[in-house]
């Protein structure tokens, strides 16, 4: 039977047979590995770098590429990556340094470009020490203006693998950057997948995450940014290991007190592979380093699937922040998990009141920013 790291590369290891080894891209077109988006000898503009693990790029990571932009740019002046199908098993870091770098899956599919790597909190650090949440992150994008179109971002650390590690969270993105937005991404991992942040409590980040899918089982979309979730379909993993329910949550938002708005999902599709009620939409996360934290999540007009327990679709993280005293709320929510049995348990809005929890009044801001254009 194929395990899930089999499941998860196999489509992008088909188009590149064994990655940087596969043969050389040479012998085809050389639009092939780009698709519209050029090629080296025929580049869409001078900010434009082509990555491709086999080769024939100007890089054969991303994190060389990344590197080889020049610091200080502006929206003007970014610069893009264009990556052509294949793994790049390695971990990266858009340094706050590079701002507005744009990264671009040369097929437009995403399950066929996939960044990837496998570090655990509890995996150990070569210098000693373990990597801890943050550090367990594949991809780490801490630039403001950042755009990735048709990427997945995956972290394929697995709890089987590692029975004696207790860190199990394994973050394939952790973004921080404001006006982040990704379009028709995948993220793939298992505890704490998503991680929208901000790079500080005195900071803002307002991320848009739109025809994304984001798979996992604990808490696998989390953290304090200001996140607008659209079309986007969020799928829980069975976890046959486990004799317990909830086996996991959906979202798990930290939002700073001083911020107005923490997580949106607006028609959304929430699926799972878990038996019936077997995972909770969310929790609140209240984390040591902020205690006066105040999470916020707005559900709207989304489709909960049976995978959501319907009667208690949120729980604690902890006794001391219980979840009827943080910002949880829905609108017009349909489907078997969104079934309202005990009605204390489902807060909604007025049209009234969801009339305030659009894309628009989230993400704006006084800059205009409007990343669904």
């Amino acid at each position: 039977m194929p395990t899930r790291r089999t499941v998860l590369l196999a489509s992008a290891g088909s188009l590149i047979g064994a990655g940087a080894t596969a043969s050389p891209a040479a012998a085809r077109p050389a639009r092939t590995a780009w698709g519209c988006y050029g090629s080296p000898a025929d580049r869409l503009d001078s900010r434009t770098l082509y990555v491709d693990p086999a080769g024939t790029g100007d890089f054969a990571t991303v994190q060389d590429a990344v590197s080889a932009t020049p610091t200080g740019t502006t929206a003007a002046t970014g610069w893009t990556l264009v990556l052509a199908p294949g793994t790049y098993r390695e971990t990266v870091t858009v340094p706050s340094s590079r701002p507005f770098l744009t990264l671009l899956g040369g097929s437009r599919r995403a399950r066929d470009t996939v960044v990837v790597y496998d570090n655990a909190a509890g995996t150990a650090k070569p210098g000693g020490g373990t990597y801890g949440t943050t550090g367990s992150a594949s991809v780490t994008l801490q630039a403001e203006g950042f755009t990735a179109r048709d990427v997945t971002f995956a972290n394929d650390w697995l709890r089987a693998d590692h029975p004696g590690v207790t860190g199990t969270q394994a973050v394939a993105v952790k973004v921080t950057g404001d006006r982040s937005a990704f379009h028709h991404c995948r993220f793939l991992g298992h505890q704490d997948t998503l991680y929208a942040d901000t790079a500080s409590l005195a900071t803002t980040a307002r991320q848009y995450f739109e025809h994304c899918y984001v798979e996992g089982d604990v808490d696998f979309v989390f953290g304090r940014a200001t996140a607008v979730f659209e079309h986007c379909v969020l799928r829980t993993l069975d976890r046959p290991d486990t004799a317990f329910t909830p086996q996991g949550f959906v979202f798990a938002p930290s939002t700073a007190r001083a911020t107005a708005h923490g997580f949106l999902a607006v028609r959304c599709t929430v699926e799972s592979t878990a038996p019936d009620g077997a995972y909770c939409l969310a929790r609140p996360w209240v984390p040591s380093s902020d205690p006066t934290a105040w999470p916020m999540l707005t559900v709207r007009q989304s489709y909960l699937g049976a995978g959501i327990d319907a009667v208690a679709p949120y729980t604690d993280m902890a006794a001391a922040h219980p979840w009827q005293q943080q910002r949880f709320a829905e609108f017009a929510d349909e489907g078997p998990g969104a079934v309202i049995t005990v009605p204390a348990n489902r807060p909604q809005l007025t049209r009234t009141q969801a009339a305030l929890h659009t894309r628009e009044s989230y993400l704006l801001g006084a800059d205009a920013w409007q990343p669904w254009r």
